[in-house]
């Protein structure tokens, strides 16, 4: 008959190999290379879209410099009323970006392209809506963050402003 020493060998080897195997799991997780800036701008573009399909407005203003401006006049108050307005008449939100273009310029400044199709429903006559824009970000990065800084867009097809 085996004792309680023999008998748990086996399950404690198991156990030291999934531990081992988690450690060097996270060990190659923190010191992998650090993420380049497309990547970072790939990261943010889906925490935007995340944070707009779960109407966090807090944290999508937390993506926009406050040295916001546009061509349209807009300041950072005024994209958050424009975020505020689209939630409030918005039951639901379901988006699906393509990142056309990304051009980093030395590490802290970048210009994106990409087109946004958004659909969701409402209260309206219809129940739902749905439109596609194009849009051009200016981005900087700012203490480690990637912050826009200024935007122009338009509806698909249509001229950004």
């Amino acid at each position: 008959m085996m004792d309680a020493v023999t008998r748990n060998r086996p399950m404690r080897g198991l156990r030291s190999g999934l531990l081992c195997g988690a450690l060097i799991a996270l060990l190659c997780a923190c010191g992998g290379p650090a993420t380049g800036p497309e990547e970072e701008l790939r990261d943010w573009v889906n925490r935007g879209v995340a944070a707009a399909e779960a109407k966090e407005r807090r944290k999508l203003v937390s993506m926009v410099s406050p040295a916001y401006v546009d061509a349209r006049g807009n300041e950072r108050d005024e994209i958050e009323n424009i975020f505020r307005a689209y939630f409030f008449r918005m039951n639901n939100i379901e988006l699906v970006t393509s990142v056309e273009e990304i051009n980093v310029v030395g590490d802290t400044a970048a210009e994106l392209v990409l087109t946004v199709a958004g659909a969701g429903t409402n209260d309206g006559v219809l129940g739902f809506s749905a439109d596609v824009y194009r849009f051009a970000l200016e981005l900087e990065k700012d203490d480690g963050e990637w912050q826009l800084i200024s935007a122009r867009w338009g509806e698909l097809g249509k001229e950004l402003r």
